[in-house]
């Protein structure tokens, strides 16, 4: 391929800084021209408005991205381009998290392949394509992935909501090998059973498993604690609470196949003893622990409680409600923890950023009258990295707080 004979996108005056600092995407506002037609998933090379040359990417007239960005040189896009780019996402994974056998491996526009997510859990991987280039792309994607890893099988979940907005439809199913049943998997020494073909996102979230750790270091300091982890999903806070030192731990999801298999990866880790799961509305269960008739005082009941929701907010639009929504289970969260105690909380909305949400907690705290003393800041594992020139990879933040006593 001759890169200098691809279709030529030209950027308006203005518009390349962002390109030329990192970031990928080029939206239908940014181009000034197209020099002739191409096809939507088709390769393009880009310049500015000086035709200065940016690099190559992936068009879509369908999409407000119109062009993804994946090289900045002149290369060919072929299969031992995807290899370069796997293996060298894959290093940065076992550099920063040397003893992990389930992570995600590529993580779209933080391993400069924008539009391609791939998860391993254990030797099964799950393959997701947001954007139509990627997906067009599938079988030499495909090739790669089972060169590099051999897995057992290859499962494709693709019912983003993003693929919409490619004109590609929903996808589901196992693309190579055989895979019947969960998947056992193990993370920082705990094993879960996965759903890799009908569980939530792509069966787990593994952007925790650093944080799952670092909260369950903090409840050890207090042996014997009462623990509540809410949205507790498939048990990855509670169990490593539980198998940290806590007495009792307290897990609360509203789905209640989430709770059977929480409750089933306690049994297999030898926890069950120390967890017990319920289905609940977390808002609703935390607004009845909370409730007290005339003249009688509400006495904290937990050591430590894990507040880590699914994301309140999809778009900007939303945040307000958001907010409220942390603000809620904040305020209820602080009322039900005891003098000392831990709160971990989290949020994964790329919209509330780390400030704003930490706003929020102290709001809460004000309203409760409440002193919280911070001991830790999380972000995301290192599987899924950080590119401070692309915002959109940055989406998870956390704090460890104790309660002043």
């Amino acid at each position: 391929m001759d890169t200098e004979l691809l279709p030529t996108v030209f950027l308006k005056p203005g518009e390349a800084d962002r390109i030329v600092a990192g970031h990928p995407w080029i939206y239908h506002s940014s181009v000034q021209r197209l020099t002739r037609q191409v096809a939507d998933g088709d390769l393009v090379q880009v310049k500015d408005s000086k035709q200065r040359w940016l690099g190559i990417g992936f068009y879509n007239a369908k999409s407000k991205i119109n062009v993804r960005l994946v090289a900045r040189e002149r290369i060919e896009i072929d299969r031992a381009f995807f290899e370069r780019r796997i293996r060298a996402a894959l290093a940065v994974r076992e550099k920063h998290l040397p003893e992990a056998t389930s992570f995600r491996v590529v993580n779209a526009e933080s391993d400069q392949l924008s539009g391609l997510i791939v998860d391993k859990y254990e030797d099964v991987l799950v393959l997701q394509t947001s954007a139509l280039g990627m997906d067009q792309r599938k079988p030499m994607i495909l090739a790669t992935l089972e060169e590099i890893f051999s897995p057992r099988a290859i499962v494709e979940r693709n019912e983003l909501a993003s693929r919409k907005f490619e004109g590609l439809p929903d996808a589901n199913g196992v693309l190579r090998g055989d895979l019947r049943g969960p998947v056992d998997i193990q993370l920082n020494g705990l094993q879960f059973a996965v759903d890799l073909l009908a569980g939530h996102k792509t069966g787990l979230y593994l952007d925790q498993q650093a944080n799952y750790q670092a909260v369950a270091n903090q409840i050890a300091l207090t042996p014997g604690a009462k623990v509540l982890d809410c949205f507790s999903f498939l048990g990855g806070f509670a169990l490593h609470a539980a198998r940290a030192g806590a007495a009792q731990v307290i897990g609360i999801d509203q789905s209640e196949e989430a709770v059977k298999a929480a409750t089933l990866n306690a049994k297999t880790n030898g926890l069950q003893g120390k967890c017990a799961f319920e289905s609940a509305n977390v808002f609703d269960w935390l607004k009845a622990q909370t409730v007290t008739g005339p003249n009688e005082k509400l006495l904290p009941k937990f050591d430590a409680i894990i507040l880590d929701p699914p994301s309140f907010t999809r778009n900007r639009a939303s945040v307000p409600d958001a907010l409220r929504g942390y603000k809620e289970i904040h305020l209820r969260a602080l009322k039900l923890l005891k003098p000392g105690g831990t709160l971990a909380t989290f949020c994964c909305s790329h919209h509330v950023d780390a400030t704003l949400f930490q706003d929020v907690i102290l709001e809460a705290a004000f309203d409760t009258r409440k002193l919280l003393r911070r001991v830790a800041t999380c972000s995301q594992s290192p599987d899924h990295p950080v590119v401070p020139s692309i915002p959109e990879t940055e989406y998870l933040k956390g704090f460890l707080f104790e309660l002043t006593s």
